[in-house]
């Protein structure tokens, strides 16, 4: 497949450290417009990207705009992703339309893994998967992450899958695609929000070096595909299971009640748990993104 990369802008300072063997975490840009309310969206992924180049690596934040994949984007690019209220949600099946549009788009961990992968990084971090969503049996509503991690060769860093989705479900489905999942320092799998999942995780390890190595392995002996690396949020800044299982559930009737679903459904639920815990949630969201920017700069670090 040739692909055109007239369609793909890499800033020159990602260009250079590409080129140059340099460490670089790819960060996505849903976070910016649809995770977080301004200005606290715009400060988060400012603060993102310094926690990055604080632990020895360069930030690459992607996002669609001006008519192309940016790779790279400076503060002006992520101002306006952040004030704008006509930012599209892009997974995969997006990218060709919000292209063809002229639109901005903020890309999704499937479709960001993509234009990562095309730019040439290997690391990326974000707050938490998408997976199989709770009714899925059902509704069959499954995330694009998924199978994008079956085939694309960047490590994904996040604190577990997020905790509205059905975590046992996504787990075995991630066996299935063969797509190692290890955690961090621990031997329970994290639930975003919580440290814990009630979950045991398939792997476990506790150095960004040994991290590093298991993909190096990995993709030299020509095995596709990402490993999802779960970053725990410190138990000292969770939410207790308990306590957001008792938000996600009301959260979930509430968007059964509005006839919310599709791509809508995850941004909906985030605000509205945000809205029951009293913005605690929001608050433990933005410790766990810097806390998995820190472990995959660290992780790129060793793998370059």
């Amino acid at each position: 497949m040739i692909i055109n990369h007239n369609y793909i802008h890499t800033s020159n300072e990602i260009k250079l450290a590409i080129a140059q063997n340099q460490p670089v975490v790819a960060l996505e840009s849903t976070i910016i417009s649809h995770g977080m309310p301004w200005p606290r969206n715009v400060e988060t992924a400012l603060k993102v990207e310094q926690v990055v180049r604080d632990n020895g690596a360069i930030p690459a934040t992607i996002a669609i705009m001006d008519g192309c994949c940016k790779v790279g984007l400076n503060q002006e690019d992520i101002t306006r992703l952040g004030q704008s209220h006509e930012v599209m949600k892009v997974s995969l099946r997006d990218m060709p339309y919000v292209l063809t549009k002229n639109a901005m788009g903020a890309t999704t961990v499937a479709a960001t893994m993509r234009i990562a992968s095309m730019a040439g990084i290997r690391i990326f971090a974000t707050g938490g998967i998408g997976g199989v969503h709770r009714g899925a049996t059902y509704s069959m509503d499954i995330s694009a992450d998924l199978q994008e991690m079956a085939h694309t060769n960047v490590a994904v860093v996040s604190a577990g899958v997020k905790s509205i989705l059905d975590i046992g479900l996504t787990l075995e489905y991630l066996e299935t695609m063969g797509i190692p999942v290890v955690t961090y320092g621990q031997d329970e799998f994290p639930s975003f929000y919580s440290a814990k999942s009630d979950f045991q995780s398939p792997l476990r390890l506790d150095h960004a070096e040994e991290l590093a190595k298991m993909l190096q392995a990995k993709w030299s002996l020509g095995l596709h595909g990402a490993v999802l690396i779960a970053n725990p949020v410190p138990e000292s800044l969770e939410v207790p299971m308990h306590i957001i299982e008792q938000h996600i559930q009301s959260a979930l009737l509430e968007a059964d009640q509005n006839g919310i679903k599709g791509k809508d459904i995850t941004p909906f639920l985030l605000q509205s748990i945000a809205e029951k815990s009293g913005g605690e949630s929001l608050e433990t969201n933005i410790v766990l993104i810097q806390n998995n920017a820190k472990l995959a700069a660290q992780i790129a670090m060793s793998l370059c």
